[in-house]
């Protein structure tokens, strides 16, 4: 019934930007908190950005000053603002909801090399 559906992945060269969206239908929830996390092959999940229903945000450290996590809700997207790209950013991205129950999106792919 919920779905999240992640999109913006890609190659892009060290410095560069990328635009991540999670776009959620399904279900209505009052309380809830959005994540974006990643993993690298042979690295453990990391949480990347997090944004709740009451307006609190909060970033890893590797990201802090170059990601920003925004929602619209217009259209019920959440962003994922990706500048200075470095090649340690290169990760499967995924979306996370956390309301009564935890749904993933399927993970897009960022990849940063020259």
């Amino acid at each position: 019934q919920v779905q999240l559906v992640e999109s913006g992945g890609g190659l892009v060269q060290p410095g560069g930007s990328l635009r991540l969206s999670c776009v959620a239908s399904g279900s209505a929830f009052n309380i809830w908190t959005l994540a974006w996390y990643r993993q690298a092959p042979g690295n453990q999940r990391e949480l990347v950005a997090r944004i709740s229903s009451s307006g609190n945000r909060n970033y890893g450290d590797s990201v802090k000053g170059r990601f920003t996590i925004s929602r619209v809700n217009a259209n019920n997207t959440v962003y994922l603002q990706m500048n200075s790209l470095k090649p340690e950013d290169t990760a499967v991205y995924y979306c996370c909801l956390q309301a009564t129950r935890t749904y993933w999106g399927q993970g897009t792919q960022v990849t940063v090399s020259s």
